[in-house]
């Protein structure tokens, strides 16, 4: 006699149940000595600039006799910045131009020229490349003030001092900015690409301005902006430079002014000193509103190669 086994019924496959997950629980430490040391740092930043604006609200006899990091009983901010503007026949406004126009033509040149020679240092390979390189790792060792005197002599062999070419010809050279365009070039100009654009005619030429300095851009901003900031408050080499105080920049301008002050000397509207700590204030605000303006191409270079094709 033989039994049947009666056969397993199975259930219908369907979803598996979900495995229970882990609640990963986020919990930010908090560090009181580096909170302090961070306040600190704000405090060290933001201070020098605060005191600056206060202290363009004052008058002489204000700034002296009144809290330094506090606004007086009577501020007069619009009356400083009206007597800057007109102390000797707005001499400011001449400042502040040419110091503009030194400081970009300075700064889009120097960045073109840095990019052009860090890519060439690192997409081509010629004789001595290591060499030259290597000239230009030792050229940002040595300071500007040293070469200030050089520079001096060599321009007035020419007849370029008192012109604003002896203040743009030798902003333009920047070694720091050669050396940070080549090893942002090294990764951020594939050679794959390169290769395309030459296989579909294109020259080298066109390849550099249509296609390198597009991929070149965060690092091309970040040398614009060094360039501009050291230009615009350079004040050696405008002082040993320029006798003409119509081709000043604000630096030397400005410190004339608080040579004035002083001596004791006053202008139509008031002693020297608050229209030269309200020319300073001024002065600033072209770099910030810099800064603010291009800092969106640094957060778009710091995402590049974040995220794989």
């Amino acid at each position: 006699m033989t039994t049947t086994m009666p056969k397993a019924t199975t259930a219908p496959a369907g979803p598996a149940p979900a495995a229970p997950t882990r609640r990963r629980t986020t919990s930010r430490r908090r560090s009181t000595p580096l909170t302090i040391a961070m306040l600190a740092a704000l405090a060290y930043f933001l201070l020098p600039l605060f005191w600056l604006l206060v202290a363009s609200t004052k008058n002489t006899q204000d700034l002296f006799n009144s809290f330094g990091l506090w606004f007086s009983r009577t501020p007069q901010l619009s009356a400083n910045i009206k007597a800057t503007f007109t102390q000797d026949d707005g001499v400011f406004v001449h400042w502040l131009l040419n110091t503009a126009g030194y400081a970009v033509v300075s700064a889009l040149g120097a960045a073109l020229l840095a990019a052009a020679a860090g890519y060439g240092f690192a997409k081509y390979r010629f004789r001595g490349d290591r060499a030259a390189f290597n000239l230009v790792l030792g050229a940002i060792m040595v300071p500007a003030t040293a070469l200030a005197i050089p520079t001096y002599l060599l321009f007035a062999e020419v007849g370029l001092v008192n012109t604003p070419w002896a203040i743009i010809l030798p902003s333009l050279v920047n070694p720091f900015g050669l050396y940070l365009m080549r090893v942002y070039a090294a990764d951020a100009v594939p050679d794959s690409l390169l290769e395309a654009a030459r296989i579909d005619g294109a020259g080298e030429a066109r390849i550099f301005f249509r296609i390198v300095l597009r991929l070149l851009a965060p690092g091309l901003v970040t040398v614009l902006l060094f360039t501009l900031v050291s230009t615009w408050n350079n004040y050696f080499l405008p002082l040993i430079m320029l006798n003409d105080p119509n081709l000043y920049p604000i630096t030397v301008g400005l410190s004339s002014w608080a040579a004035q002050a002083q001596n004791g000397g006053a202008g139509a509207g008031g002693d020297m000193l608050p229209l030269v700590v309200t020319g300073s204030l001024i002065s600033v605000v072209p770099l910030v509103m810099a800064f603010l303006l291009l800092q969106r191409y640094w957060q778009s270079g710091l995402a590049t190669g974040s995220v794989k094709q």
